[in-house]
């Protein structure tokens, strides 16, 4: 569990991390550098789930060696679906990171949304579902590898 105190919040207790993987963790299907690591680090802590249309159909190959699941959805109404997983799994304890319109809904149940703004761009809407915007998959790890990041972010 990743427990993370900040002023004026709740306390997060983080013990599962919801992840996007094209236009989060990977760029036109490829892995992102420096993300492998990072997840190794976070593995811990955290159980840690790939959510994916999987849009170039690579993410079963690039996340094999990882130390994540992994969750390949159907066409339609991909965002109820992410969302409906952290439900399942109980917001309160899940972190979700995400780009794209389908992960808003993730973003916004999950008890810590982080959008990020890469190579692909963002929703607007997701943007504004996310607790924290940064502009990478490794800021939006770091954040929760230094949690004092998260704090001097979101405390009132």
């Amino acid at each position: 569990m990743l427990e993370i105190e900040i002023p004026g919040r709740e306390p997060l207790r983080l013990t599962h991390l919801l992840l996007d993987y094209n236009g989060t963790l990977a760029v036109d299907g490829q892995l992102l550098p420096g993300v492998a690591r990072r997840l190794e680090s976070l593995a811990g802590p955290l159980t840690i789930r790939v959510v994916t249309a999987d849009t170039f159909g690579a993410a079963a190959a690039r996340t094999e060696a990882l130390p994540v699941g992994l969750e390949i959805l159907e066409p339609g109404r991909q965002d109820e679906r992410k969302a409906a997983l952290v439900r399942t799994l109980g917001p309160a304890c899940v972190a979700a990171v995400g780009n794209g319109l389908n992960d808003r809904l993730m973003l916004e149940t999950a008890a810590l949304g982080i959008a990020i703004v890469q190579g692909e761009g963002a929703a607007a809407a997701t943007l504004a579902a996310a607790d924290v915007v940064v502009p990478d998959i490794a800021a939006a790890l770091d954040l929760l590898l230094h949690p004092k990041r998260l704090v001097a972010t979101l405390r009132v």
